[in-house]
């Protein structure tokens, strides 16, 4: 039986399985488990390819040294994120079947687009938005009557690694992406795009915590900045660009020390940002509760 499809680009058939269940195909309800299980699983697929991709080939073991490193920190920041992605994966997963169910500005092929530049305009475009939206949600998410419930969780890794990319508590990893879901409703987006947006934004989540400080660059909200904002908490909230941050007060430049490995993995450095940070912890959370002393330092001793 042959069933209208969601491009014109391409069509595949579903097997007879797919009418075999008691709900119809375009049931809210059946759309809704195939999205959670959809998201749930590339989601997990996607963060141990790119996460161990970005562990394995990137991230600098020397960073297991760092007095601040926790105990057995891979391990747990694996297990924060695999326990949180059910819970943003169902949440998520609504917000996909508001598309799916023709509420979204998405549209198929390119001369459906309010004109021709915007195919191309519409992904600087999707990038300053939610750079913007998510600037002011992370900040939010520090403020003292929220932050101890739900963005601490992502706040204990202090030296993250590429797998404290997605350990976040389900809530926060939600509301910090919601600016995603928000665009299409608001404006045109090309459901090919969507998808590779959805998919970049994940990478560069990823990117940012790598521990890698390739570009010192005072536009691009790169791992240097990010790992800023996880020693010193109230910096850098900003997701692709510093220009909120700037526009905010709370832009923080990395220092020059970072971009050579000679003195970003040095004592000094090291002893340097541990005597901020520990201040800094006492005036966000209190007493800090981590356990520092990993065993991975071994292995790179």
């Amino acid at each position: 039986m042959d069933i209208p499809t969601s491009t014109q680009y391409f069509s595949l058939q579903p097997r007879h399985w797919a009418y075999e269940s008691a709900l119809p195909r375009d049931n809210p309800y059946r759309q809704l488990i195939s999205l959670f299980f959809t998201t749930w699983f590339f989601g997990i697929l996607l963060y141990f390819l790119c996460s161990g991709l970005s562990y394995w080939l990137v991230f600098d073991k020397t960073t297991f040294k760092h007095p601040k490193f926790l105990k057995n920190q891979v391990k747990l920041e694996i297990k924060q994120a695999l326990s949180s992605m059910p819970g943003m994966s169902i949440m998520t997963a609504l917000l996909f079947l508001v598309d799916v169910r023709g509420y979204a500005k998405l549209y198929d092929r390119s001369d459906e687009a309010p004109f021709p530049l915007y195919n191309i305009l519409q992904f600087p475009c999707f990038l300053l938005f939610t750079d913007m939206l998510i600037y002011f949600i992370h900040r939010g998410l520090h403020h003292p009557l929220v932050y101890k419930k739900l963005h601490k969780a992502h706040h204990k890794w202090i030296m993250p690694t590429p797998f404290a990319s997605h350990a976040f508590h389900p809530i926060d990893g939600f509301l910090q992406s919601v600016p995603y879901h928000i665009y299409p409703l608001l404006f045109p987006l090309q459901k090919f795009a969507y998808v590779a947006l959805f998919v970049f934004v994940n990478i560069w989540t990823i990117f940012i915590h790598d521990g890698e400080y390739m570009a010192n660059s005072p536009i691009l909200n790169g791992a240097a900045c990010h790992t800023m904002h996880h020693l010193y908490f109230n910096y850098n909230y900003g997701q692709y660009t510093t220009l909120w941050d700037r526009l905010g007060g709370s832009y923080r430049k990395p220092n020059e020390e970072l971009f050579r490995r000679e003195s970003k993995m040095g004592q000094a450095e090291w002893e340097r940002q541990v005597k901020e940070m520990e201040k800094l912890v006492q005036e966000v959370e209190g007493d800090d509760d981590r356990s520092y002393g990993s065993d991975e330092a071994k292995k790179v001793q």
